[in-house]
């Protein structure tokens, strides 16, 4: 199934679907299956197209999702790796360290996570759907790994990607701050967060820094997104993961722009798509 040893037992993550030490004859490998992965940052619009394709009446299975994944095989595989027991990790800071630890284990990161899924043959769905992919080692090693995988990559600016977050309440969307709270600031250097300087331009930094002012955001909530979008930065260009796709999965990926589609329009040409 992969190269890896497993080190959790069989046992299953949701109906039809498992992990762990390889299963009796029943359960079968995603690898050899048709597959939909959705590769994109936080804020890219992901579960807003999930949603949109439920509205237009798609039929799929949808599998763990990134953060599920990450919960029952990453963190798990890598606290049994490390003797220590096994334990919900909520902070995203503490996630990101746990799946950079695992990438640099397993060449794929997620993508290799993916793989470790078993299916069951009760299983009736004709489309599975992953949510999602990130970063260019990801979507290079699933097209060598689930050669029956097709890519719908969405994109957004970093500006649009932190408004985004600041607009929708998902208590996933938390991380330690440990700078005491600002009612006003001239800079990200001075919300603790200098390197974020890098990803806007002056006149973003200046709008995204006067909304603490105006009383729209608290400080300590534009340095939690902020911070959610530099640490995905780090290991993850979206430059580079649509690179790979084009170089690994060319005639197997659909890319869309998130900002110059509503979403409704997004669901649609991914419906299209799908049906060529």
């Amino acid at each position: 199934m992969s190269d890896s040893t497993p080190v959790l037992p069989f046992q299953r993550i949701a109906p039809h679907l498992a992990v762990g030490a390889p299963p009796s004859g029943e359960w079968h490998s995603l690898n050899s299956l048709p597959l939909i992965i959705l590769v994109g940052v936080t804020g890219v619009g992901k579960s807003t197209l999930l949603n949109e394709l439920m509205q237009q009446g798609a039929e799929y299975l949808l599998l763990p999702d990134r953060r599920d994944l990450t919960d029952q095989l990453i963190i798990s595989h890598m606290q049994a790796l490390e003797g220590l027991p096994l334990a919900p990790v909520t902070d995203r800071g503490q996630r990101f360290a746990y799946t950079r630890r695992y990438r640099e284990l397993y060449a794929g990161g997620m993508a290799h996570a993916l793989t470790q899924l078993w299916i069951s043959d009760d299983s009736r769905a004709k489309l599975l759907l992953f949510d999602g992919l990130r970063g260019a080692n990801e979507v290079a090693y699933a097209a060598s790994a689930l050669p029956q995988a097709r890519f719908v990559m969405l994109d957004a600016p970093d500006w649009v990607r932190v408004q985004r977050l600041l607009s929708r309440d998902d208590t996933f969307d938390r991380i330690d701050v440990s700078t005491p709270g600002v009612r006003e600031a001239d800079s990200f250097a001075a919300l603790g967060l200098p390197e974020a300087g890098a990803l806007f331009s002056a006149t973003e930094e200046a709008t995204l820094l006067s909304w603490i002012r105006r009383g729209i955001v608290t400080g300590d909530e534009l340095r939690a997104k902020l911070q959610i979008v530099i640490e995905e930065r780090r290991s993850y260009d979206p430059v580079e993961t649509l690179a790979a796709l084009r170089s690994h999965a060319a005639r197997a990926t659909l890319y869309i722009d998130t900002v110059s589609h509503d979403p409704a329009a997004v669901a649609a040409q991914v419906l299209t798509w799908l049906n060529r």
